[in-house]
């Protein structure tokens, strides 16, 4: 089995995103294979007694000893995932949330204090509310948006800053050095759900991220098909704090699912642009519209984070955000109006989906904490797939005359 170099034959010069999402990683066995194989095994054969013991005691990267702690195709995509974000390593999960919760629990004890954005995905609040208080650790919320917040909050015994870098679903965008450099004053560790501006958008080690989450189950995978996260970040923090947690407890991913993943990771930088593009022109169509109350897309001039999106991010990125006049009962109307945005839960797929996130993916959350994040009742999430433009801005235009 052999590694692809991380740079172009001959020469010391960097190869693009594009192309490490291609190659990176590749390991051929001895057939020589062109699509990376998939080792549908949940365990290793050992030469010898003493191999075993030797491996147990100290396995290289290349020698596998349980699917639970390793296997060649998960290997592969987690060699391909850092080296696209830019990490010396990764470890892939069996969802997002399992990576989330794998990144947190895994640097966290009793005692210890988080600071977090309070802007955040349903599961991601039920982890940091329920399950890290459940295990005496002190979380405090601010407003992701407020540095000073920030500042005030993180203190010399803050163990974990976390924030997802666009909010989910109200599209906030956090500015990500600005945090980055508060937390390390203090010598916090910063853990980061990149998932709305995907690995193809965004430098986050440049700006000082220490841990980045991907639910690959949305653009990476892009279709649809599989559950599946990813945990990266240096190597000592990867092998010897993530890795020891995550194979202990199970939540490691499965070869079938890595081979799905590192197929999306081939074609990913040219369905993401795609869809930002088409992102950017349904909000600009849509900014004014007389049945709405706002559009939110951080690559519309009016978003209030605008500019730093732009410093941050190369595109806006691949979902907006629809708040209806009307409430729920007008939301509802214009889901069930729509012909061909489908409604489900998922993003980043290559169909546009559409999402009612105050009965849905918030539903949990009182109305006072929903309308404090900004989740209206008149709020849909879109994210966009890779229908035509003008098919989809036909498709939303109709749905709004229901409203």
């Amino acid at each position: 089995m052999k590694d692809t170099p991380q740079t172009a034959a001959g020469s010391k010069r960097a190869l693009s995103k594009r192309t490490r999402a291609v190659h990176a990683g590749t390991r051929r066995s001895q057939y020589g294979e062109v699509s990376e194989a998939m080792f549908l095994t949940q365990g290793f054969v050992y030469p010898s007694a003493e191999a075993a013991e030797a491996r147990f005691i100290k396995s290289g990267r290349e020698e596998f000893i349980y699917a639970r702690y390793g296997n060649p195709t998960v290997a592969m995509f987690e060699d391909r995932i850092a080296a696209m974000e830019g990490t010396e390593d990764a470890f892939a999960t069996a969802s997002g949330m399992a990576a989330v919760n794998g990144a947190m629990m895994s640097l966290l004890k009793a005692g210890d204090h988080v600071v977090s954005a309070k802007a955040l995905f349903g599961s991601c609040l039920y982890i940091l509310e329920e399950i890290l208080t459940r295990f005496g650790v002190e979380v405090t919320f601010v407003d992701g948006t407020d540095l000073a917040a920030w500042q005030a909050a993180i203190r010399p015994d803050t163990k974990v800053v976390f924030f997802e870098s666009i909010s989910n679903p109200a599209l906030e965008v956090i500015d990500i050095k600005a945090v980055c450099d508060l937390a390390h004053a203090h010598d916090a560790t910063v853990v980061m759900d990149n998932v709305f501006a995907t690995p193809c958008f965004q430098d986050s080690v440049s700006m000082g991220v220490d841990v980045i989450v991907y639910s690959t189950t949305k653009h990476i995978d892009g279709q649809g098909r599989c559950l599946g996260g990813v945990i990266c970040g240096t190597q000592e923090f990867v092998r010897k704090t993530a890795e020891p947690y995550l194979k202990h407890t199970g939540g490691a991913m499965s070869p079938f699912n890595a081979w799905v993943m590192l197929k999306g990771l081939e074609h990913i930088d040219l369905r993401v642009n795609a869809q930002a593009d088409t992102a950017l022109a349904i909000a600009s169509a849509l900014e004014g519209h007389a049945a709405l109350e706002n559009v939110l897309f951080p690559g519309l001039p009016s978003h209030p984070q605008h500019a730093l999106a732009m410093r941050q991010m190369e595109k806006g990125g691949t979902v907006l955000a629809l708040d209806i006049k009307g409430g729920k009962e007008a939301a509802f109307r214009f889901l069930n109006a729509l012909e061909i945005v489908i409604i489900s839960n998922n993003l980043g797929d290559a169909k546009s989906i559409a999402t009612h996130p105050a009965t849905t993916t918030h539903q949990r959350l009182s109305v006072d904490q929903r309308t404090h994040l900004g989740i209206t009742d008149g709020l849909v999430r879109l994210s966009v797939g890779l229908e035509g433009t003008e098919d989809l801005i036909a498709d939303i235009m109709g749905a709004l005359e229901a409203v």
